[in-house]
């Protein structure tokens, strides 16, 4: 039996409606665009994971440190340089809300995060990372000296400890204001002045930046410095561990974690007001809080994540230290007297 066989005729029709027939379009990547401050960092595989499974192509703007990211969004607001802010922290929060920059999304990942981080009950701004800004300590200074190791903010300005302790300018260093904010927690607006004129007469050496302080200043890190004692990061231990020449069983450094002698900062992300992709913010902050993402932020970071369902990394078991009572200070207060307070220490501090 023959094959059949499409008349002349009947191919040329088939062969002219398929050539005038619209070609299929490529589905076109859509973009989004988070701005950040200066110290955010992600695993490239944990975007990539996202951008894959989206259709996304994300880019971060890096701008500034916490106050400068949130100036230019403020700024911006009107006609905003990205869809998502990250990086407004409970020093900056009141700001920020008051500045109405943000729009609510009430995520359903905020389920799985403890209500201690929810500071916003408006959603606007959703808690993704916490740490303490804490006092580190150099652990073999204070061994080779038989000097036991300061455990409350009192306790530094006790004459055994002159001239061993580095902290950085709050006005213009992060971890110097969380420790300032701290002081002020610990012994009140009335009292926390006459406590950093006691640390002044007892040596106290102060720095502009984090990283003169811990690199330079303090000896727990080089073992050059001069200062055992110095304003860091609760996660500084793990970091020397991690990052380390050779390997180490236990942290060189520790962290003084008695009542209020560290300041919880915690850190949030918002969808702009006027964001031109409203939807895959959500989307994304949805990923943000998810435990791919929040698994991926202490390595990166060296924070925690909010997220209850995350694990933690080794490191982060073994070399930090946790404190139990962490100093706070509502966000409405900090807002309304950021400024007087560090003007305040700069008269007392550097006059």
């Amino acid at each position: 039996m023959k094959p059949k066989v499409l008349p002349i005729y009947l191919l040329l029709f088939v062969l002219l409606i398929a050539a005038c027939a619209p070609a299929a379009r490529p589905v076109e990547e859509r973009s989004l665009t988070v701005m950040t401050h200066d110290s955010f960092a992600i695993s490239e595989g944990v975007i990539a994971q996202f951008e894959a499974e989206h259709g996304v192509s994300v880019t971060f703007v890096r701008s500034g440190d916490t106050g400068t990211a949130l100036n230019q969004a403020i700024l911006t607001k009107e006609n905003p340089l990205a869809d998502i802010l990250f990086g407004v922290d409970n020093t900056f929060l009141t700001r920020a809300l008051e500045e109405q920059i943000f729009i609510p999304y009430d995520s359903p990942l905020l389920a799985q995060i403890p209500d201690e981080f929810k500071i916003d009950p408006g959603n606007y701004a959703l808690p993704v990372d916490y740490g303490d800004v804490c006092i580190n300590y150099d652990k073999a200074y204070f061994e080779t000296h038989n000097l036991p190791v300061p455990t409350s903010l009192e306790a530094l300005t006790d004459p055994q400890y002159a001239g061993l302790l580095v902290v950085q300018n709050p006005a213009t260093s992060s971890p110097g204001l969380a420790f300032l904010m701290a002081t002020i927690a610990h012994f009140g607006e009335d009292g926390y002045l006459d406590y950093w004129k006691a640390l002044v007469e007892n040596g106290l050496v102060v720095v502009s930046n984090w990283e003169t302080a811990y690199y330079t200043n303090f000896s727990g890190s080089t073992g050059q410095g001069p200062q055992p004692l110095v304003v860091s990061y609760g996660s500084s231990p793990a970091a020397e561990v991690i990052f380390a020449e050779t390997e180490l069983d236990e942290a060189p450094t520790g962290s003084i974690i008695g009542p209020n002698t560290c300041f919880r900062q915690i850190e949030f992300v918002g969808i702009l007001r006027n964001a031109a992709n409203p939807d895959l913010a959500e989307t994304f902050i949805d990923f943000m809080l998810s435990v791919a993402f929040q698994e991926d932020i202490p390595l990166q970071m060296f924070v925690f994540p909010v997220n209850r369902d995350a694990s933690l990394p080794e490191a982060f078991v073994e070399h930090v230290q946790v404190p139990d009572q962490p100093a706070s200070l509502p966000p409405e207060l900090i807002d309304a007297n950021r400024e007087t307070w560090i003007n305040a220490w700069m008269e007392t501090v550097l006059d």
